[in-house]
């Protein structure tokens, strides 16, 4: 049994590796003059979309328990996959290191709003 806490459970390949993996999976179909920046994030604005929907009109409640259902859970599963096969697409074509753009991220952040400061205006 594997932590869910692991950064990457024995089982589950990491970026890097993810990453080429879909690198190759679209070179192999020459797909390549199609994975523009544009394309890819328009592909990515889609996904993201068809994620939202399955949410769309759920109460606060239902949304938390979306996952109780497995057919619902496989249907989140495959589009939080697809958002992030485009996500990862869409950097490895612009050159963006993800993990360290989301690190500097979370720094910004953590400056922009301070531990203790009111977050109204």
């Amino acid at each position: 049994m594997t932590d869910p806490h692991d950064e990457h459970p024995r089982d589950t390949p990491g970026l890097a590796q993810l990453q080429r993996r879909l690198a190759d999976f679209a070179a192999a179909r020459n797909w390549q003059p199609y994975h523009t920046p544009k394309n890819l994030a328009s592909a990515l604005g889609v996904e993201a979309a068809e994620l939202l929907e399955i949410f769309q009109w759920l109460t606060p409640e239902e949304s938390a328990r979306v996952m109780d259902d497995p057919d619902t859970a496989h249907r989140v599963a495959d589009e939080v996959a697809d958002v992030l096969a485009y996500l990862l697409q869409l950097c490895e074509v612009l050159g963006v290191d993800p993990l360290a753009a989301l690190a500097a991220k979370i720094d910004r952040n953590e400056h922009r709003f301070p531990v203790g400061k009111p977050s109204g205006r």
